[in-house]
């Protein structure tokens, strides 16, 4: 029974953790920097194809327990035009539902999960691994540094398996990557947070809204509270970093490769005031649901750049290998982020289960996920299925009376149909089920 260990303790190397143990795997390990389930991303849009899986781990009733399902997705012209409205989840025949949730709430999913499936000393906070050396044998020499408050110790391990699934600035990846250097930024910023608010002003639907400079995304992600009838609500809007002066004079620093600006490492999840967001957004309402009104409900609000990773040629490096944002960080469009790295985990405890040496393993894994990911990240850089919104105000930036005058019935389809045939969440093939099938364990 090899010693896995998984650097990472977030959707990711969750996920990987149960679904290893869902294999018949014991001695796993899961190391997470935080000592803390931090609320950061505020929220997730889970795909069914994500679901079906987190179904097979026996999660979907605790799941369904802190989220809400999203049944229908809307995008709208600046203008407050309608260009498309699709169901989503079980109304668009799926078999599982696509889930709106707080990041923290999936996590803590997750989390107790593991927990209660393989004990309180498999996963195990304030331990970031800083450095990984490959051994002759394929295997790894993993550098630790254990933190609680300011007290620091490090410590080696040599594990059978090595996971790296600690984000987009992975040590395992740079590991495995030396000269890739920082995450590049495509000059946009996000500014997320959630908001509580009447359920009857926050919508019954997700809506991604906008032209070719910003665009708003927001969505429920409780069902509304019995007692006060609010329910909570996330929000993410994305416009350039030279359309704020504030952000310019904060972030924009020269790269490493040439003229690419890098964002300032110090300034992930940066808190910004309301405030300053707010006079971007005046007048920008959609189907009833008022951005500026969301935004004022907000407690806090964060600022994060719009970055992603170039699609790596190798993920796996003997006993070594990647996943989640790790492996495949993308850009938040199409609600794949957290999907993939829910497929990945369920691909690399099924990949496994079947090949006894885990080498063999784990570059089948990679063969399965890599290419499939790697469309994604660059779909993704060509806006995916929210190009329909460029679309619109490319052809008519005033507005529109009838979207069909704009984009024909057949385009729009198109683009639909081809983002899902891409990321294989088409109805059809998620409702063939789980191709990571395997001899069900009793799952606590």
């Amino acid at each position: 029974m090899p010693q896995i260990l998984i650097a990472g303790g977030g959707i990711a190397g969750l996920t990987a953790a149960l679904s290893l143990h869902a294999a018949g795997f014991e001695r796993i390990t899961v190391v997470e920097a935080v000592r803390e389930n931090l609320p950061v991303g505020a929220g997730l849009n889970i795909m069914p194809n994500a679901v079906r899986e987190l179904d097979a781990l026996g999660l979907l009733d605790p799941l369904e327990e802190r989220a809400v399902r999203t049944r229908e997705l809307r995008y709208y012209h600046r203008s407050g035009a309608l260009i498309s409205r699709e169901a989503r989840g079980l109304d668009a025949g799926y078999h599982w539902p696509q889930l709106s949730v707080a990041r923290a709430e999936l996590q803590s999913v997750l989390a107790e999960a593991v927990v209660r499936r393989l004990g309180r000393a498999a996963l195990v906070p304030g331990v970031r691994v800083t450095g990984v050396d490959t051994l002759p044998d394929g295997g790894a020499r993993v550098q630790l540094e254990h933190r609680d408050g300011e007290q620091r110790a490090r410590t080696c391990l040599e594990p059978d398996v090595l996971v790296g699934a600690d984000g987009i600035r992975s040590a395992v990846r740079a590991a495995l990557n030396p000269r890739e250097g920082a995450p590049p930024w495509n000059g946009m910023l996000v500014w997320r947070g959630v908001s509580r608010m009447p359920a009857a002003a926050a919508g019954e639907f997700m809506f991604i809204a906008g032209d070719d400079r910003q665009k708003a995304v927001v969505y429920p992600m409780t069902e509304p509270d019995p007692m006060t009838g609010d329910t909570l609500v996330n929000w993410a809007l994305a416009i350039p970093a030279d359309d704020v002066p504030e952000a310019r004079a904060a972030h924009a620093t020269r790269g490493e490769r040439g003229d690419d600006r890098a964002y300032a490492y110090g300034d992930w999840n940066r808190p910004v005031p309301v405030a300053q967001i707010l006079p971007y957004y005046e007048g920008w309402e959609f189907g009833g649901v008022s951005v500026p009104e969301v935004l004022k409900a907000a407690d806090a609000a964060y600022e994060y750049p719009m970055v992603d990773r170039e699609p790596l040629e190798r993920w796996t490096l003997g006993r070594t290998t990647l996943i989640g944002d790790a492996a495949h960080a993308m850009y938040p469009i199409g609600s794949n982020g957290a999907t993939q790295s829910i497929v990945d985990g369920r691909a690399l405890g099924y990949a496994m289960a079947l090949n006894p040496d885990p080498a063999v393993a784990l570059a089948l894994y990679e063969a399965d996920r890599r290419p499939a990911t790697a469309e994604l990240q660059r779909a993704n850089r060509r806006l995916g299925p929210e190009v329909v919104i460029n679309l619109a105000h490319e052809r008519a930036p005033g507005g529109f009376a009838d979207v069909h005058d704009v984009i024909p019935p057949d385009e729009l389809a198109r683009i639909a149909a081809r983002y899902a045939a891409t990321g294989a969440f088409d109805p059809q093939t998620v409702n063939q089920g789980s191709p990571y099938r395997l001899t069900p364990r009793s799952l606590p």
